[in-house]
């Protein structure tokens, strides 16, 4: 029987950052660097487990290359830290899961042997002596938390010299003892700055020359930070604003500027794209705009959110739109202009109330 490879990505950092932060954004985080992970995999391993926050991977009666290996580790970093340096350019939310997300760090273990299976309920799966040396050799005396372990065995059948050096890697030496028996394997820190990370889409802060067509302040009983959650979160939509059927967006994703989400109204679907604007540093903002509004060609809805006490806080709302033709306009008029904050009116109260009825 040839020999199996088994691949351990855990992140680092972990259980302070779910036990320390908002729980569903830090789950949100997490859930999502683990995808990350997942379609970064460009060797055909099978995922055997989700283990909270590693996964465990391996590839049956097969070891790839050496050049093959290390582009597999250097490919899974540069996913990872790409997707968290995203995550600190384009974060909206203030909560500390989503201020403390770039401070992850991974790790990933590799290591080869002869696998055995078991099976439970239909589900086949690595077991025995070399799946828990892998997942043992998670606890090593590496002084990092951001770094690729490879053990002695892995290394001699890739022919991965102990010394072997490159603008990613510098390996070393270094072993552990579990259950009475030493371990020995290589590892290298990984320096994110000498990866090459993905690009991806920045999106500039809106700026807009004219004044607002509407604007209304309203004082909530509740900290700002709060009161954005209350917003941001598209699974509240549909209690405070009215005549939304449903809501149709990413729920494994924390809501940050270029999130998407689309709200059928009436059967009609608008498309919207989470943006930002310049504003006070000690304010809050959240915005969206749509170019599938029935009236205009162009909409923002933008809310600052102003701290006033520790439970208290003023939710300012600017709307923003554009109509390009000169008929159209005169035609809607004064009426886009009433039907419009006739709607921002009641979904204010209604979000009174539905924040009422949460804190009861």
């Amino acid at each position: 029987m040839s020999k199996s490879l088994l691949f351990i990505p855990d992140i680092s950092g972990y259980t302070k950052f779910i036990q320390t932060t908002e729980i569903e954004h830090s789950q949100h985080v997490i859930s999502e660097l683990l995808e990350v992970l997942v379609n970064a995999n460009t060797q055909n391993l099978k995922l055997a487990e989700i283990e909270g926050d590693a996964l465990f991977f391996y590839k049956e009666n097969d070891i790839p290359s050496q050049e093959n290996l290390l582009a597999q580790i250097e490919g899974m970093f540069t996913a990872f830290y790409s997707h968290l340096k995203m995550l600190e350019k384009n974060r909206i939310c203030p909560c500390n899961a989503c201020a403390t997300a770039p401070n992850l760090q991974l790790k990933i273990i590799a290591h080869s042997g002869n696998l055995q299976h078991i099976e439970v309920q239909g589900n086949r799966k690595p077991f025995g002596e070399q799946v828990i040396k892998a997942h043992r050799l998670l606890k090593n005396s590496v002084d990092s938390d951001n770094y690729v372990l490879i053990s002695r065995s892995l290394a001699l059948d890739i022919m991965l010299s102990p010394y072997y050096s490159s603008k990613i890697y510098r390996f070393r030496q270094g072993s552990d003892t579990y259950d009475e028996r030493d371990v020995e394997y290589i590892y290298s820190f990984i320096d994110p700055s000498e990866l090459k990370l993905n690009s991806f889409v920045q999106p500039k802060s809106v700026t807009l020359e004219a004044p607002p067509q509407i604007t209304m302040q309203e004082t909530f009983p509740i900290a700002a930070e709060e009161l954005m959650e209350y917003i941001t979160n598209y699974a509240n939509r549909h209690y405070w604003q009215k005549g939304v059927d449903k809501l149709e967006y990413n729920e494994l994703e924390v809501t940050r500027v270029g999130s998407e989400h689309t709200c059928v109204v009436n059967g009609k679907h608008l498309d919207f794209v989470t943006v930002t604007k310049d504003a006070d540093p000690n304010h809050l903002i959240y915005g969206e705009l749509t170019h599938s509004h029935p009236f205009f060609e162009d909409l923002y809805q933008f809310y600052t959110f102003i701290p006033k006490a520790s439970n208290s806080s003023l939710l300012k709302i600017e709307l923003y739109w554009k109509i390009n033709s000169p008929i159209k306009r005169f035609l809607l008029g004064a009426f886009a202009n009433k039907l419009t904050l006739k709607n921002v009116k009641e979904a204010v109260h209604s979000l009174h109330e539905f924040i009422r009825a949460k804190s009861v």
